[in-house]
């Protein structure tokens, strides 16, 4: 019959498991937050969530006199040291109309900075009628020290929206971006002196 393991023996073990559980949900979570942007974006054009806009390749068929007020916000978490703001905090369109507006960018560092915007759409039932046909989000964008872009987004609001009864009497829709660090690709060393080589011989 196997002698029972000795108390400090017992505790030692479940001390290593809680270490090596610990140690297993950190490495989970950073793997996660570096995933985050990529599979919040694939998760929303899957799901919907979240007040996920619809994405056109052309403008609306359809032109009505009703109208919609449109707003627009704009973040960066610390870690992106951009200025980034609305060109017009708020536009009033028609349903089916095409506007186009632009988000200003400034690179406040002394650094180049690769960044990616997320979004949202509230409320989040109007997310499935406002159609964007030019966006910058979900894209890596790169800016230079000191530089400052303007970043433009095409959408119009289908008037679909008033044949929704769930969404009621038109709202005031405000669309948000927010802007997360990206890690800039590095080019592998073997690559790089390759390119240098192919370089000198030209």
């Amino acid at each position: 019959m196997a002698e029972p393991a000795r108390p400090r023996e017992a505790s030692a073990r479940r001390f290593r498991i809680t270490a090596f559980s610990c140690a297993a949900f950190v490495c989970g979570m950073i793997g996660a937050a570096y995933a985050s942007v990529p599979l919040y974006s694939l998760f929303c054009k899957v799901t919907g969530y979240g007040g996920t806009t619809q994405r056109s390749e052309m403008a609306s068929a359809t032109v009505l006199n009703e109208t919609v007020r449109v707003r627009f916000d704009s973040n960066a978490i610390p870690s992106v040291p951009w200025t980034f703001q609305p060109n017009e905090r708020e536009v009033v369109v028609r349903l089916g109309e095409t506007r186009q507006m632009s988000y200003r960018v400034r690179n406040r560092s002394d650094r180049e900075v690769t960044a990616r915007a997320t979004f949202n759409v509230t409320p989040l039932l109007a997310g499935g009628y406002f159609n964007k046909i030019q966006c910058f989000c979900f894209t890596d964008q790169t800016l230079k020290p000191g530089e400052e872009v303007d970043m433009p987004v095409v959408f119009f609001v289908d008037p679909d929206i008033l044949k929704d009864a769930d969404v009621g009497t038109l709202p005031t829709i405000t669309l948000s971006y927010t802007f997360f660090p990206v890690e800039p690709k590095k080019t592998p060393v073997a690559d790089a002196a390759t390119d240098n080589q192919a370089s000198g011989r030209l």
